[in-house]
């Protein structure tokens, strides 16, 4: 019934009334009522009896479907491919460009950074001394290898500290240590990818290393899209599967194997726990990073890259392989 009541006394309704309401129930019902018996009427018109004119135009209104990935797919495979590009350039001329490309993607994301901490938290990262020193840990990996970067981390986070003076004690302690957190997670940990790169053999390590983190990303895609069932992390990356995880294992396993086989002329049983090692860091990085995003409560660290985000958000699993790739081939595989 409609929410209006009739104002007469019980047992003194108009005349006109029941033939009112015998009109009105058929109407009402096929109002209400689609073909499949259902009723038709939006939620939030429950119990009013009338149907909005906006209801009529829905039907016409295609709703278009988002890509499981949540992105622009065609933009991220075309900015993946002139990143891509750019690194393969880079490293079959002259290999030592690869370090300016190491470089500026360091500075880039260590801005993207420092900025999502400044705007979400209020965490002022000491910029300057931050973006010095990570510049100082990528050229210096060249002469001096791991001496030039720890030299140079362990100075930044001095002037890190010293900076910071002019805000005073007010979250003092905070903002410290926001700033040796970005300064160890993006310019050291991109350090290794310059120091991959020294050795004669250095482009043949890099693409060993971008390599498997291909395998791994693309591997893990298909493999959740298609299959993926089960949330490995629903509280942290809700579209990470077991069956992605499966993917970007066995992606990452092949891809370890054939390249330090084909590129560095190494045994078999060097790639293939090379590459798993490599996919483990990857997922690990990649979950960091949406750690990071869920606790800022944001969704990309910047907006420079179409269909990726901020380019911080595509080094998030780029770094930490960065670090494993340089460990276990100069274990394994001496230059």
């Amino acid at each position: 019934m409609n929410a209006a009541q009739p104002t007469e006394p019980a047992g003194q309704q108009p005349q006109d009334q029941p033939a009112q309401a015998e009109q009105a129930t058929p109407d009402r019902a096929t109002a209400d009522r689609d073909a499949s018996g259902r009723p038709s009427a939006p939620e939030g018109a429950a119990g009013n009896g009338v149907v909005p004119d906006r209801v009529e135009s829905v039907p016409d209104q295609v709703p278009v479907k988002p890509s499981r990935a949540g992105r622009d797919l065609r933009a991220a495979i075309g900015v993946g491919i002139l990143l891509g590009a750019l690194a393969l350039v880079s490293l079959l001329t002259v290999r030592q460009l690869f370090i300016e490309v190491v470089a500026a993607a360091v500075a880039v994301a260590t801005v993207e950074l420092s900025g999502a901490l400044r705007r979400a938290a209020g965490i002022q990262v000491a910029l300057v001394p931050v973006l010095v020193g990570g510049q100082a840990m990528i050229w210096l990996s060249w002469p001096w290898h791991r001496d030039g970067v720890l030299a140079s981390l362990v100075v930044t986070i001095m002037a890190i500290m010293v900076w910071r003076f002019r805000g005073g004690a007010d979250g003092y302690l905070r903002d410290v240590a926001a700033s040796i957190f970005t300064a160890a997670y993006v310019p050291f940990f991109g350090a290794f990818a310059s120091m991959l790169v020294e050795p004669k053999d250095g482009a043949a390590r890099v693409l060993c290393w971008l390599i498997v983190v291909v395998c791994s990303d693309t591997g893990g895609y298909t493999a959740g899209v298609l299959f993926g069932k089960h949330p490995m992390a629903p509280s942290i990356s809700p579209k990470k599967s077991w069956e992605g995880l499966a993917g970007s294992m066995v992606a990452g396993a092949i891809g370890g194997t054939l390249s330090v086989v084909l590129l560095l002329h190494a045994h078999w049983w060097v790639g293939l726990p090379y590459g798993l090692a490599l996919v483990i860091c990857a997922t690990g990085g990649d979950l960091v990073e949406s750690l990071i995003k869920r606790d800022l409560g944001i969704k990309d660290m910047g907006n420079l890259l179409p269909g990726h985000g901020g380019l911080m958000d595509r080094l998030d699993s780029l770094l930490p392989t960065a670090v494993a790739a340089w460990l276990l081939l100069t274990a394994f595989v001496p230059g």
